[in-house]
């Protein structure tokens, strides 16, 4: 049987040590209740829910499903219950404001938690995890009356929400979508059209689904700026707040997929069903990507959450796996064969998958404490944190999920045959893993996102914004002690800008070099924001042994694992380099019709 323990304690070292946590929530207004003892208290007990409720549900998920009977769906076994036990312990309202149920904790420390969650149980952990970009949508753009109505039952739980964009005609490409809004008298509309890979757009876990539907108004202009978003209840609330009668919007049918079956993703059928606008009219779009930026982010944790999962499991078992002996000689020689731990390309592979779920850890709550301050600090700090989230989450999301499945892969790698077969889980997490770099924009369209908008549409400050803080960190830490990391990440840093430029002139003369160049561009990113977390983790834990601590093994592995990441994995970035310089001729020179000679 799989298993899943919670990192706490490098959570700890990341959050409390290399970002300074306690010192930014000192600093953050609104935050005076995330004391140390506070968010100590949190992650325990997130911890322990995580793990002694969700892990043990996460095979029976996969090997059960969800049931869908005339459009009724019927979630696995222990499913609805451990979701009552989520909303009787008070997790979806601890990052939310305290006006509107919340326990108004940062949005970070809901992350340490959202964390553990995820990689317990991914599929279970969407339930709630659509819940709060509906939240955080409605808490921007929502009126008064509409938080009063949806935002207070979605922020305890009692109801979930959705996502409602893509249409069998339109997956990416929403200027395309054709679900109609009409006007009703009464102020409402009622919406008509389908909508696809609804993510638990149906189930049993709530008495409620409040969806966030994308439709155009009878006026409204063609393509993405004729786009309007609606609130639309499963069920019609009544004026003192209440379920009332079934809204118009059913679930069709749900998807058979690859992975994540514990998760219902539904074709919802919209035929006249009472919605409310939330926003401008036809300003849909700018505020869907509220819950667009939120739902990146998380889809970012899902990256890391398999490759979590995928370390933890294939650790154990490469410990207590017996084959072959050391090409060094034996190193259990009482034993029939040596651990599968002792041979270098196993230890590849597990090193990869540690530097990545490790170094994936530090981006994610890095990005997480942005989002504090996007929603709790300064003009200033807002300004900045804004700028750089900006940068970072398409970089996070396509990355941290593209090398996720890398993790996935490699560890069913290391389990052998035993792998392949579904008792040991690592199959599912492979299948599971496998949609996190489609939804929520694919990884072409994240790097397209990244290069052509948030880089050269800014004139590269954006990107400027980032690589002054890795320049900075290089200057300050030029020592002895770090220069084999701070050297090559230096020159990575201006290389990065150096692509930056020269694909920014290319494009000048073609716009297809972005194309070209972009996913390139995307992963090269991606390894060198790695490596300046990694680079921080070392200078921490080389000034922890230089100080003296009882913790000597733990601060040891940290520069063991910077020194493989540096050697080992980012030198893709050279390859990234050529292929991002390698321009669009290759790609679009060949006549489409070429492509079918064979």
């Amino acid at each position: 049987m799989p298993d899943y323990k919670a990192p706490i304690r490098d959570l700890k070292f990341i959050t409390d040590e290399v970002l300074g946590i306690h010192q930014h929530y000192a600093s953050l207004a609104g935050a005076e209740e995330a004391t140390p003892d506070m968010v100590d208290a949190i992650v325990e007990e997130g911890a322990k829910f995580a793990e002694r409720v969700l892990a043990p549900l996460n095979q029976i998920g996969d090997q059960q499903g969800c049931h869908f009977d005339n459009g009724v769906v019927t979630t696995p076994e222990g499913f609805k219950e451990a979701y009552q036990q989520y909303v009787e312990s008070g997790w979806p309202s601890l990052s939310h404001h305290t006006d509107v149920g919340g326990q108004g904790l940062p949005e970070s420390l809901g992350m340490m938690v959202t964390e553990f969650v995820a990689t317990a149980n991914w599929a279970w952990s969407m339930y709630p995890g659509l819940s709060h970009g509906a939240m955080n949508t409605l808490e921007l753009h929502g009126t008064d009356e509409q938080k009063q109505s949806y935002l207070t039952k979605l922020v305890t739980g009692e109801w979930t929400g959705t996502m409602c964009l893509t249409e069998p005609h339109c997956g990416t490409d929403l200027g395309m979508l054709k679900t109609k809004a009409t006007p009703n008298d009464d102020g409402s509309y009622s919406l008509s059209g389908t909508k696809i890979f609804i993510s638990a757009g149906e189930h049993d876990m709530a008495e409620n689904i409040v969806h966030i539907v994308l439709a155009r108004l009878p006026d409204a202009p063609a393509g993405t700026k004729g786009i309007s978003l609606f609130i639309v209840p499963k069920f019609n609330v009544t004026e003192s707040g209440e379920v009332g009668e079934r809204n118009a919007v059913h679930c069709g049918s749900i998807e058979h997929k690859m992975g994540i079956h514990g998760n219902a993703t539904c074709v919802m059928n919209f035929d006249g069903a009472k919605g409310f606008l939330i926003g401008p009219p036809n300003k849909g779009l700018n505020c869907m990507f509220t819950f667009m930026n939120t739902a990146r982010l998380g889809t970012a944790l899902q990256g890391l959450a398999h490759t979590e999962w995928a370390y933890q499991n294939s650790l154990a078992y490469a410990k207590d796996r017996l084959q072959m002996r050391s090409l060094s000689g034996p190193k259990a020689p009482d034993k029939a064969a040596d651990p599968i731990i002792v041979h270098p390309d196993v230890r590849r592979m597990l090193l990869t998958q540690k530097a990545f779920a490790e170094g994936g850890r530090a981006m994610i709550h890095y990005c997480s404490m942005l989002v504090d301050k996007v929603k709790a600090g300064s003009d200033a700090e807002k300004e900045e944190a804004e700028t750089l989230l900006s940068l970072l989450t398409p970089i996070a999301k396509a990355f941290l999920t593209e090398t996720g499945f890398e993790s996935a892969n490699q560890g069913l790698q290391v389990f052998g045959g035993h792998g392949y077969i579904a008792d040991w889980g690592m199959e599912q997490n492979v299948r599971d893993c496998r949609i996190s770099m489609l939804y929520e924009g694919t990884t072409g369209i994240q790097a397209l996102d990244l290069l052509g908008r948030k880089v050269l549409m800014t004139q590269g400050a954006t990107l400027k914004a980032f690589t002054k803080i890795i320049h900075k960190f290089c200057k300050a830490n030029d020592d002895k002690a770090l220069k084999h990391l701070v050297k090559p990440l230096a020159a990575l840093n201006k290389e990065w800008g150096d692509l930056t430029l020269k694909v920014g002139m290319k494009a000048m003369k073609n716009r297809e070099e972005v194309g070209a160049a972009s996913v390139d561009y995307c992963m090269y990113s991606g390894y060198v924001t790695l490596a300046y977390f990694w680079a921080r983790m070392a200078q921490v834990a080389q000034q922890k042994l230089a100080e003296g601590t009882t913790e000597e093994a733990f601060y040891k592995a940290k520069l063991q694992t910077a020194n493989f990441y540096f050697d080992r994995i980012l030198p893709r970035t050279k390859a990234h380099a050529e292929m991002i310089l390698a321009g669009s001729d290759s790609l679009m020179s060949m006549d489409e019709e070429q492509f079918f000679l064979r």
